[in-house]
């Protein structure tokens, strides 16, 4: 069988069952990828931007003398590649020539000659091979378009402290559809959300990563997520989903504040001193002179508590100025009391607050 191209909808329907294949440069593969893609480069980075000058500068012909330089000594590399990246995928070591024909999925940048080279190999070898029409710039438009739907979302709102991401967690693991932003962004969204956590992504891989999320979900189901400024760290959330967010229901978990302050206590507590006070650095044109001061003050006298006082407070009136700016705030918010930071009991109540609104609507 031949190399066969698909489309964007066909082709990820199949890389939910078979390896897909990302032979652009190791640099594109690290700006981003389709979730899930291993990397199988046609050239290196070097050899892309000599290929690249010398189709610009000559011709294209001479370009593609080049690229075969570069590829024939490659080839046995780039098929034994390919039989480990399968092997790893599906656990069995399943080559051609056992009576299977093991399918990979093959993309570069524009669908155009890089793909056809590494396909063209593969199919030679015995792999049945897929390429995606329009390579990685059909996906990208493809992630675009998932931020233009008109989901159906219900915020997880709360002041810092109140515990909502392991609440989130808990609403998933009863089956709720939920969407863990700050999870994909690595990032917790405040001056020391970067701690504990894992380099961000860049912004078109959060982007591939949100609009891979939100496809696993059935449209018509609602979807939980957390109360988000718009900037997570150094990423931000598209704006068509973002508006769409600051238009949905917000069920919002009230917690005291000397309960939320125990718990941020002992959540970022656990950093050094020198972690804690570069974080609360970063905010001091807004947390104000003095307040720096004494918070840092505090932590250095190894009173964290009353450091993270201060930064509650400050953070309490950020969120409510926040969730004030809402258009049609009061048909949207759902205060839920809670009386403590208790992930399973506090994910009943927002469920029972959230049957109760449907119901009415």
């Amino acid at each position: 069988m031949a190399v066969q191209k698909t489309t964007i909808t066909d082709f990820l329907t199949l890389a939910a069952l078979h390896p897909v294949l990302d032979v652009r440069s190791p640099a594109e593969y690290a700006q981003a990828h389709i979730p899930g893609a291993a990397s199988l480069p046609l050239f290196t980075n070097e050899q892309r931007t000599i290929v690249g000058t010398i189709y610009k500068q000559q011709s294209r012909e001479k370009a593609i003398k080049q690229g075969l330089d570069f590829f024939g000594p490659n080839m046995r590399n780039v098929v034994e590649t390919a039989e480990a990246i399968l092997r790893t995928h599906t656990g069995a070591k399943t080559t051609p020539g056992n009576g299977q024909k093991p399918v990979l999925l093959v993309h570069c940048w524009r669908g155009g000659m890089r793909s056809a080279a590494i396909a063209w190999l593969l199919d030679l070898y015995g792999f049945s091979v897929y390429t995606l029409a329009g390579g990685y710039k059909a996906y990208r438009q493809w992630v675009l378009g998932q931020f233009e739907h008109p989901y159906r979302f219900n915020i997880l709102g709360g002041y810092t402290g109140s515990g909502k991401t392991p609440v989130l967690h808990a609403l998933k693991e009863q089956g709720v559809c939920t969407i863990d932003l700050e999870a994909l962004a690595h990032h917790k969204g405040s001056a020391f959300g970067a701690l504990g956590e894992a380099t961000q992504p860049r912004q078109e891989m959060f982007e591939n990563r949100l609009a891979t999320a939100l496809a696993a979900h059935d449209p018509h189901t609602p979807v939980w997520l957390e109360d988000e400024s718009q900037r997570i760290g150094n990423l931000c959330i598209p704006h068509p989903l973002w508006q769409l967010m600051r238009s949905s229901p917000v069920y919002f978990i009230d917690i005291p504040f000397e309960e939320r302050l125990e718990y941020i206590t002992e959540e970022y507590g656990r950093f050094t001193k020198e972690q804690l006070v570069n974080a609360i650095i970063r905010i001091q044109k807004r947390l104000g002179g003095l307040e720096t001061k004494t918070a840092v003050n505090h932590l250095i006298e190894d009173d964290t508590k009353e450091a993270f006082r201060i930064l509650l407070k400050y953070y309490d009136k950020g969120y409510a100025k926040s969730l004030a700016n809402r258009e049609n705030l009061s048909s949207l918010l759902n205060k839920i009391p809670c009386s403590g930071v208790d992930r399973d009991n506090n994910a009943q109540n927002v469920l029972h607050a959230a049957q109760i609104s449907q119901k009415m609507v």
